[in-house]
């Protein structure tokens, strides 16, 4: 899973500026069952995890893998976090990009 992070002109630095979210499955990944679940998967863990770890007036863009639909739901979740977290510590200024470990 990779998760790409861009600041809003103006908002990074407005505090109740919204947290944005998008996610995006390509073919490769399998039909559209599959690309389904994989989006469903990373929105139930945006809605958890979003809102301790992302930067108000940051859009962030999930875009799933192969191995998101059947990838363990700790290790995905751990690794969604781990991801939001090193692109919290760079403090995203412009476009930013993190890819989670998946094995």
């Amino acid at each position: 899973m990779v998760i790409q992070a861009r600041s809003r002109d103006g908002s990074l630095h407005l505090q109740d500026a919204p947290i944005g979210a998008g996610f995006t499955a390509t073919r490769k990944i399998g039909g559209a069952v599959i690309r389904n679940r994989a989006k469903r998967r990373l929105r139930e863990i945006v809605r958890l995890l979003l809102p301790l770890h992302g930067q108000p007036g940051i859009d962030y863009v999930f875009i799933a893998r192969a191995t998101t639909p059947d990838r363990d739901w700790s290790r995905l979740v751990g690794d969604v976090e781990s991801a939001l977290v090193s692109l919290a510590d760079g403090q995203v200024p412009g476009d930013r990009e993190h890819k989670a470990q998946e094995a």
